[in-house]
């Protein structure tokens, strides 16, 4: 069988280690290709919105890597997620956001939900997801989202023990007032490394949307063959 190709979209270089670990641990046999445009969470940041010109400069980077020839398409930062819907058909190859796979889960699992992010935007952005996801399952979900850009700041400054901390701490106290807490970015995955004895379920997306894309990828595949099959 042939190897996957995947291409990962960035726009921090935060999400890159912890996506690259995920697909080394789930699918080690795929291959995959970087595209980087790391000036868009540092204007999402202070804009706290997606304008039209940021839209053109992140399906300029797909359209990159979808020249390359990859099989399918992770974008990495949940901060672009509301994107994926409206820009999706412009392309041939399956298109991801990173977090929608995880967010789904986390409505199947409870229906009072928490929400850790460091980015602004990621905070409101996967809110908005999570009551998506439990109006198409007819669910009621009850959302407490917390933005903590010290752990940003302190990750972006090279200080990893703090960023753990600061992250660690705020898992524990929604802890009590949840049935499940989602880390809204990839980058906080690294924090799930540590040996933690959480009394309710964390959630990360790296590991899930591994699965998801390469799910895609090979329905995707299998279409397009029975398309030649059938001609």
């Amino acid at each position: 069988m042939q190897r996957p190709k995947i291409g990962l979209i960035h726009a921090t270089m935060n999400s890159v280690q912890p996506i690259l670990s995920a697909f080394q641990q789930h699918a080690p046999d795929a291959i995959l290709v970087n595209f980087m445009d790391e000036s868009l969470i540092f204007e999402l940041n202070e804009r706290r919105d997606i304008t039209t010109d940021m839209v053109r400069r992140l399906v300029e980077l797909i359209s990159k890597a979808e020249r390359s020839g990859v099989d399918g398409i992770l974008l990495t930062c949940s901060s672009f997620t509301p994107c994926v819907e409206q820009i999706r058909d412009l392309f041939d190859k399956p298109l991801l956001s990173a977090d929608m796979s995880m967010l789904e889960k986390a409505v199947e699992l409870g229906n009072k939900i928490g929400v850790i992010a460091t980015v602004e935007a990621a905070g409101p952005t996967t809110e908005g997801l999570l009551k998506q996801a439990a109006v198409e399952k007819e669910k009621e979900v009850d959302i407490e989202t917390v933005v903590i850009y010290d752990a940003f700041k302190a990750l972006q400054d090279g200080k990893k023990e703090e960023y753990d901390r600061i992250i660690l701490e705020k898992i524990k106290q929604l802890e009590s007032s949840s049935d499940v807490i989602v880390l809204a970015q990839f980058s906080m995955a690294r924090v799930m490394e540590q040996e933690n004895d959480f009394r309710v379920p964390v959630l990360t997306s790296p590991e899930i949307s591994v699965k998801s894309i390469l799910s895609e990828v090979e329905k995707n595949g299998t279409h397009r063959l029975e398309e030649r099959q059938s001609v």
